[in-house]
């Protein structure tokens, strides 16, 4: 049932919270030094746009009279500017939870100024309940609508939304008339989620079922302020597909049709799991054009590759937590959100990115990676084993349950001067244990039912690019023979060589 909303206040038919309406300088006033605030927002989606650059000028204002004012933010995943950069500018952050892609909060992060937990995005709802982090004092949600019952129609994202307003002690309200007021009914928020040990299963079996409620449940007393705004979300524009993402691309889909020949795959395939990026766009541009029909998604965001396989019906309907969209994909969803809307579900995260839900459903997860080591472990997250970049995000849940897990990337980087396959990793997200497929531009490696060994001379003669493979056999043959230990060949001494060759030189190659 569609609301029947108009512009600005008109989006905030419960009477009682009109009383509450105020501005974002006013709202900010609400939140205290060392709180715990849980905000929304998903890349770049359904985040509160005023509140937090208000927040970010008292806090600028109370360092200037020798104030240490610092909240610690929680969110869905990253965000955009106008939060993780207002707030990250004038250092008032004090710690940064589950992930993050602002360049500023990165610079703060890794130069040791900003405190950072970066987690599996399933696991964050379970650790706010069981109060792994302390309280949640105050949230600020971004909301399209409030109902005349008191019920929150979500925005362009879910995140860790339900989880915020059912855990905060107290709530603010964005309420954006610029959301689509179409959203309403795309949302499905899921209210059974327990504690051990009063778990059950959850009630989902296709990636279409819907099992809970188009709105969110918050208590009215517990909303403090209700700030308007009319702002469209922040989302980049992505790069046309260079060369290397459209070999990349072919590998797959040349991978996945094998699969299907073999029968190990349905002609249909099975849920698909993208990562963001130009190399995943470029893989579902593939998949747009290429042979499987009726297919579907469960993933975390729903990207412009996705909204292309969904208008010309080769995606049946996709299940995600958030839009992450270019400004252009999101014009075109806007202007037909009516059509799309009962094939596009949004979830909470702890659902979209449930390991027991996407390991029954069999998904096939894409994802990116920085580097790959020769025997199938992964770094996603951190350059030279120090830096963080962003984040594990959905990946680690992804890749650990998926029926096929798919990480890729370029062989090189910085213009050659780095290999992205490499002796081993400098800092290890996804073990061996859990990737199945190494993809770069060169080729594709199906690690399964191969020893480490065998993974090693498949990943350098398949994935490596050619100027490194020589080494790359060297060192391996060396590792071999040193009587180290054949199982897992290492020369420890020599393991990280290609890391610290490229920071005292700025280059891998020797």
């Amino acid at each position: 049932m569609t609301a029947s909303f108009s512009p600005d206040s008109d989006r905030i038919l419960h009477a009682p919270l009109r009383s509450r309406i105020m501005s974002a300088d006013e709202a900010a006033a609400l939140i205290p030094s060392g709180a715990h605030v849980g905000m929304s927002g998903f890349t770049g989606a359904g985040y509160p746009k005023l509140v937090p650059a208000a927040l970010a000028r008292r806090i600028e204002s109370a360092h200037a009279s020798g104030d240490p004012f610092r909240i610690s933010v929680w969110t869905g995943a990253s965000t955009a500017p106008e939060l993780d950069g207002a707030l990250a500018k004038v250092d008032g952050i004090e710690m940064r939870l589950p992930y993050q892609s602002d360049p500023e909060c990165r610079r703060r992060i890794n130069a040791g100024q900003m405190e950072y937990i970066d987690i599996h995005l399933s696991h964050v709802a379970q650790a706010v309940w069981s109060g792994f982090f302390g309280p949640l004092d105050v949230a600020v949600v971004e909301v399209a609508g409030v109902l005349e019952d008191g019920r929150l129609v979500p925005s362009s994202s879910i995140g860790n939304n339900k989880t915020w307003i059912d855990r905060a002690d107290r709530v603010i309200l964005e309420v954006n008339a610029w959301q689509n007021p179409a959203l309403h009914g795309m949302h499905d928020i899921y209210y059974g989620t327990q504690l051990p040990p009063r778990r059950v299963p959850i009630p989902l079996v296709r990636a279409d079922d819907r099992i809970g409620e188009s709105c969110f449940r918050c208590d009215p007393d517990k909303i403090i302020a209700v700030v308007p705004t009319r702002h469209p979300d922040r989302n980049s524009a992505f790069s046309a597909p260079d060369e290397n993402s459209r070999r990349i691309a072919g590998h797959i889909l040349e991978f996945l049709e094998h699969e299907v020949k073999k029968g190990r795959l349905p002609r249909e395939l099975l849920p698909l799991q993208s990562g963001v990026g130009n190399i995943a766009n470029a893989v579902l541009e593939g998949l747009n054009e290429g042979p499987f029909e009726n297919m579907t998604a469960f993933t975390e965001v729903l990207q412009d590759g996705m909204l292309a396989m969904l208008k010309s019906g080769k995606l049946r309907c996709a299940s995600a937590t958030a839009f992450s969209l270019s400004p252009d994909a999101q014009a075109e969803l806007n202007a037909d959100l009516a059509r799309y809307r009962d094939r596009i579900i949004l979830r909470p995260q702890e659902i979209s990115n449930h390991p027991e839900l996407i390991r029954r459903l069999g998904v096939i997860a894409m994802n990116g990676m920085i580097e790959a080591d020769l025997y199938g472990n992964v770094n996603s997250t951190h350059l030279m084993g120090s830096q963080i970049m962003n984040g594990i995000g959905g990946s680690g849940d992804f890749a650990r349950n998926a029926y096929i897990s798919i990480f890729m990337t370029p062989s090189l980087a910085k213009d050659g001067a780095i290999s992205c396959i490499v002796p081993m990793v400098s800092h290890v997200d996804h073990t061996e244990h859990d990737v199945q497929v190494l993809v770069t531009e060169q080729g594709l490696a199906d690690l399964r039912g191969l020893s480490p060994k065998q993974r090693a001379r498949l990943v350098i003669d398949r994935c490596a690019h050619p100027d490194f493979r020589p080494m790359l056999h060297d060192y391996v043959e060396r590792a071999l023979h040193s009587g180290a230990g054949r199982q897992t060949p290492h020369l420890l001494g020599e393991a990280l060589s290609w890391h610290q060759r490229y920071l005292a030189t700025g280059t891998m190659r020797p």
